[in-house]
């Protein structure tokens, strides 16, 4: 986010909207629709809201499930922010923390990933097992994951200068010609990773003290107040999906390829067993899909306001997430971990 005429076009621009994926509900009643705007192309991170679609649980909720493929032309948080579509989703948390604190109107829910799959991979010729021995390596990174790279750092008491950023693209080619000694991505990209073998060594960024959440639902302040029992509604159904798809993953991926053609089913359902660890914990287990708390989006703000990356204010917990639709949903969200 820039300044608040940037915001004003991002707004303007992601009204024009974008086409719909859309799934008719197994239902002949009328139901009421609901878009989810993404941050990226559809995929694998709807695993659990595609399970749903297909087995009719927002159906059975009253609702009609739409959802907006987002890109480099489509700005999610503008579109969900502008009032378009009721609910977005992110890859991650911080975005949200960002986008409120140039007093974008948005507000999350509740939480897909539990703990963030980004990680560091180095080969176990030249292994990167703690933040510690990142000092003095080459670290291939994406524009967008210098951030995150900043973060591990300074929650070790180091930064960029302890390091040789390398900025690199999504394959993982760079770390086997021997251009850089650490690779950054997600746990959950398990083709890209294949790459690096079986003597692949992983620090996931989690685990480095940078406690970020995946996958963000969110919405606007003012559809939680209007729409909070469609928030609830929504919430419902789509964690319904999540434990049907962690119980059946060979169905789950089935319907998966069916709304998304261009995905390779094998590929998919590898990925599946790493995301569904991702979103089903010990914390789920007690307090159901889509848990989160605000101690962690505390911590967020606070490492993030140390870094300098709020140029405008520094956003209060309470206007970054909201605990209230998990509480209407409790009984209704599978306890798994």
């Amino acid at each position: 986010m820039t300044s608040s005429s940037v915001s004003r076009r991002a707004l303007l621009s992601a009204s024009a909207g974008a086409a719909l994926v859309s799934i008719a509900p197994k239902s002949s009643r009328a139901a009421q629709a609901i878009e989810m705007q993404l941050g990226w192309i559809g995929g694998g991170n709807q695993l659990g809201e595609v399970t749903a679609i297909h087995m009719g649980y927002y159906a059975e909720e009253g609702l009609d499930l739409k959802i907006t493929p987002g890109g480099p032309n489509n700005d999610g948080v503008a579109s969900v922010a502008s009032g378009r579509a009721a609910v977005g989703q992110v890859s991650s948390s911080p975005s949200l923390m960002l986008a409120v604190s140039q007093d974008l109107p948005i507000k999350c829910f509740a939480v897909s990933a539990q703990k963030h799959p980004y990680a560091f991979f180095s080969l176990g010729k030249n292994p990167v097992r703690t933040p510690a021995e990142l000092r003095g390596k080459k670290v291939g990174v994406q524009a967008t994951g210098v951030v995150l790279l900043r973060a591990l750092l300074a929650k070790n008491n180091m930064t960029l200068a302890d390091v040789q950023v390398v900025t690199i693209g999504a394959d993982m080619m760079p770390i086997m010609t021997g251009q850089v000694d650490v690779v950054t991505g997600w746990l959950t990209n398990t083709t890209a990773l294949k790459v690096l073998g079986p003597d692949r060594v992983t620090l996931r960024l989690w685990d480095a003290g940078v406690k970020l959440y995946a996958n963000p639902y969110y919405t606007t302040p003012d559809t939680l107040k209007t729409q909070g029992d469609n928030l609830a509604k929504f919430l419902r159904a789509s964690a319904k999906g999540w434990g049907y798809a962690h119980a059946n993953r060979d169905k789950a991926v089935e319907f998966l390829i069916k709304q998304y053609p261009n995905l390779v089913a094998a590929d998919e359902r590898a990925a599946a067993d790493v995301m569904l660890d991702y979103c089903f914990d010990e914390h789920t287990k007690a307090a159901g899909y889509g848990a989160m708390e605000a101690s962690v989006w505390q911590d967020q703000i606070d490492l993030y306001a140390s870094l300098g990356q709020f140029t405008k204010r520094t956003p209060k917990v309470d206007e970054v997430m909201t605990l209230d639709v998990l509480k209407a949903t409790m009984t209704g969200r599978p306890k798994i971990g």
